[in-house]
């Protein structure tokens, strides 16, 4: 069990209850552990998720509220109730390629296909699914509390954060030309925690994180003759092994980075030495100065083991690059002390996002407002009870409890739209 998790459940057996909490019915409750069930069964892999904008869509018209597309498969709402704050709340919507190992009688069978064509088995193992479900939770409770809030919230469910292609589609697809712009943009994310604690920290929230493809071209030739060869395999086995020194030898123990070699792909028979080789790398880094550093430093390695083999320069494609996620310390500070009102003390921890990273940043940079990101979570306390660490994240087996997700998410939701539009702040 995690340091963060095992201190969440030593402090919740002392913490005493919020004052007032968000009250929500066992109708709202019933009715969007259903929504739940549904996108977690149907999830859709990034900027392929038509299925699930159509979805939010029909939602939204049920309860009365118009919206438009952005960046291919994001929603855009706007709320309106008189003079106020405009804020803008984030919701991701993508899943990821992964066959769901959960057991639950609504997990996802689904399917998808991969860029290179590949059809591969599609989980919201990530959590978004709870994102979208608290979204649509807050626009519902809004409407109906037209009494306790005033200003413009803007929804924005955004596709494609697993590939941190989302939010930068939507802010050239002239999202914050067609929505009015907000001053704060507020966005939260489910994690493998208690129900009814949250966690949030002022600055860095997240790492930077950057994606490659590393071809290394070598020369084919029979496998009983190896001396007619550039052996591309070798070439690639040395780079991944050498890749690793960077964290360990390049970098102070005091700086956290990590470099991960996710695949490697060659050859097609046993007995030929194929002409090219080819892996990608996952890179996390902490600030723009560290990831200049390693991404310098990738470069020099893999030019350098090439050159050692006599083989020619490798190919280096990016794939991906996750923005910084600040969270503006005034704003983050205001918003903790509006979630520690509604859950109660000792269920808000000051704790950032490991070595996770995110795209929300983005559409706050674009326009120059601060941003919060906060995580929730998710787990009754009787299944942490073991004092086993729960499956997280992007794992087959991540499981949140579908009423805890709804109630905490919904509630962090509100507790933060409400600290900048409710009538009693």
């Amino acid at each position: 069990m995690t340091d963060t998790i095992a201190g969440a459940l030593a402090g919740l057996a002392d913490a005493p209850a919020a004052a007032n909490p968000t009250e929500l019915s066992e109708e709202f409750i019933a009715s969007h552990i259903a929504i739940y069930r549904h996108l977690h069964a149907h999830p859709e892999l990034s900027s392929n998720e038509t299925n699930t904008a159509a979805f939010i869509q029909a939602r939204l018209r049920e309860l009365g509220v118009d919206s438009f597309v952005s960046g291919g498969t994001g929603v855009v709402a706007v709320l309106e109730n008189g003079e106020g704050p405009v804020v803008a709340f984030r919701a991701d919507t993508d899943g990821l390629p992964i066959l769901e190992q959960t057991g639950l009688d609504y997990a996802s069978t689904d399917t998808g296909t991969l860029p290179n064509g590949d059809t591969a088995p599609v989980m919201h193992g990530c959590g978004h699914d709870t994102h979208i479900t608290a979204a649509l939770g807050a626009v519902q409770l809004l409407l109906e509390r037209r009494d306790s809030w005033a200003g413009t919230v803007v929804f924005v469910f955004q596709p494609a954060e697993e590939t941190a292609a989302g939010a930068k589609a939507m802010i050239d697809d002239g999202l914050w030309e067609k929505a009015p712009r907000p001053s704060v943009v507020l966005a939260q994310h489910v994690g493998p925690l208690p129900e009814d604690v949250v966690f949030i920290s002022e600055g860095s929230m997240a790492m930077l994180a950057d994606s490659w493809r590393v071809t290394v071209h070598g020369r084919q030739a029979h496998g009983s003759s190896p001396e007619q060869s550039i052996d591309p395999i070798v070439q690639a086995s040395s780079m991944v092994l050498r890749l690793q020194t960077i964290v360990s030898r390049e970098l102070s123990p005091r700086t956290p980075a990590v470099v991960t070699v996710g695949t490697f792909h060659a050859g097609l028979k046993e007995n030929i030495i194929p002409a090219s080789a080819e892996f990608t790398l996952n890179v996390r880094t902490p600030d723009e100065t560290t990831r200049e550093q390693v991404l310098s430093a990738i470069r020099r390695i893999v030019s350098a083991e090439a050159a050692a083999s006599g083989a020619p320069e490798p190919t280096i494609e990016p794939i991906n690059s996750f923005p910084r996620l600040y969270n503006d310390p005034e704003h983050t500070l205001a918003v903790s002390a509006a979630l520690e009102a509604e859950f109660g003390a000792g269920r808000v921890l000051n704790e950032k996002m490991g070595m996770g990273s995110e795209d929300a940043g983005w559409l706050g940079d674009a326009i120059g407002v601060p941003v919060v990101f906060w995580g929730f979570g998710c787990l009754p306390l009787a299944e942490l009870a073991s004092g086993e660490m729960p499956a997280a994240n992007h794992s087959p087996f991540f499981r949140p409890n579908a009423r805890s997700a709804v109630v905490t998410g919904a509630r962090a939701a509100m507790a933060g739209l409400l600290h900048y539009v409710g009538t009693g702040r």
